[in-house]
């Protein structure tokens, strides 16, 4: 990568670089992904099932669609996605993320195309996609207009796009940066910068000014008595958006 390419943020890749080994282990630096990952799944799956109108009881209810998983790590979103019958498209800006993906995906058989790049080079290369995911990632660029244009220009006519990130809340600094990384240990301190969230209203507008049409916004909400993530009307910290291109 070269440092023209607007949405890379140095310091975030080279944090990331820094746990290529921790992708896969579930209870390392990536844990609360592992744990976020059930629930992101559940709800990829059932809105793209419904957008494309797919069978919901098929194994692979996705075949003969593609998907662009931007800031894909170490593939833990993009694998199942496979799974389900996408022709995968993984990319990430940083080198140890993506050279973790390819091992891990080659170990179990799966075709994936994973490359060191990101959204803005790969829409210059007038590449679409039927679906477009973006989770956690938003948060962690350097342009966000940068990021936003480029996504509507990498979502085929028809397709849909969905992104999960955080929201610029008092309640947000507490629960995603305080509590998360400093109480409760749940990602290394110094993951997330509270500034770089993204309210709710900016993402939606962002969207409408690239060609996507937001559809649904839903919260995540975190159970501490079972330990897992439920989706919640709660968008106050953790929250999702389901976007169609126009």
């Amino acid at each position: 990568m070269d440092g023209r390419d607007g949405t890379v943020d140095p310091s975030e890749i080279s944090r990331f670089d820094a746990q290529t080994d921790a992708w896969w282990n579930t209870e390392g630096n990536f844990r609360a992904l592992h744990r976020l990952n059930p629930i992101r799944l559940d709800f990829i799956r059932s809105r793209l099932v419904d957008h494309f109108r797919r069978d919901p009881t098929s194994l692979r209810p996705f075949t003969r669609l593609d998907l662009l998983d931007i800031g894909c790590g170490g593939g833990l979103v993009a694998e199942p996605m496979c799974r389900l019958g996408f022709a995968v498209t993984g990319i990430d800006a940083a080198v140890g993320g993506i050279d973790a993906a390819r091992e891990h995906a080659a170990a179990g058989g799966l075709a994936i195309d994973y490359r060191v790049s990101t959204p803005e080079s790969i829409a210059d290369g007038g590449q679409q996609f039927d679906a477009v995911l973006a989770l956690e990632v938003i948060e962690h660029i350097a342009d966000r207009d940068t990021f936003l244009r480029s996504l509507g220009r990498l979502v085929t006519p028809g397709g849909a796009a969905i992104l999960t990130t955080l929201n610029r809340t008092p309640r947000s600094f507490v629960q995603a940066v305080v509590v998360a990384e400093f109480i409760l240990g749940w990602v290394p301190p110094g993951t997330h910068d509270w500034r770089k969230f993204v309210r709710p209203s900016e993402l939606i507008l962002g969207l409408h000014r690239n060609g996507l049409r937001p559809t649904q916004i839903a919260g995540f909400r975190y159970e501490l008595g079972s330990g897992e993530w439920k989706l919640s009307r709660d968008i106050d910290v953790n929250y999702l958006v389901l976007a169609t291109r126009i």
